[in-house]
């Protein structure tokens, strides 16, 4: 099925596809605020390579033999970050999908609650980062406030999107 034609569907066909597009677009939109306030802020220590590169580098071992480049390993980090952050804000916006008006709370919660749910509980279980206990509590908050932001970004992406989706009607 088309794009277009699911856009254009009554009911509810209408109202997930632009909510998943909306969110798509959101989560997009948060990963790159978050990516960039990782920049400035310290959220690992520096030798202390990001779940993300973790993950990238067992799966180039497994495909080419050899583990990525330092010079790629940047690229490669956000080769996780934006399809990961493009899924989140798709079930967000599918959440959000009868719902055009923006709430920062639920941003917030949303940013707070993948916070908590990556760097908190799944990613030391996996052993792709330290426990919580180990993390300085400077880092892990500025790990917290990039996801907020995260989640603030999403939110008011996805409700200006939908927004916009919804007038074409």
């Amino acid at each position: 099925m088309k794009v277009q034609t699911l856009l254009k569907k009554d009911s509810y066909s209408k109202a997930a596809g632009r909510g998943l597009l909306a969110g798509v677009i959101g989560g997009l939109a948060g990963t790159a605020v978050k990516s960039l306030v990782e920049h400035f802020l310290t959220v690992r220590e520096v030798e202390q390579r990001s779940a993300q590169i973790k993950i990238v580098d067992e799966l180039s071992t497994k495909i080419t033999g050899s583990p990525i480049s330092v010079d790629n390993e940047e690229l490669a980090e956000q080769l996780v970050n934006f399809p990961i952050g493009a899924s989140v804000g798709a079930a967000y916006g599918f959440g959000k999908k009868d719902n055009e008006k923006l709430n920062i709370t639920d941003g917030i919660i949303l940013g707070g609650s993948t916070w908590i749910s990556t760097h908190e509980t799944s990613l030391p279980m996996m052993g792709l980062e330290p426990k919580p206990t180990d993390v300085p509590i400077r880092m892990q908050f500025n790990e917290l406030f990039a996801h907020v932001l995260f989640g603030i970004t999403t939110e008011v992406v996805r409700s200006t999107v939908l927004q916009r989706l919804n007038e074409r009607d």
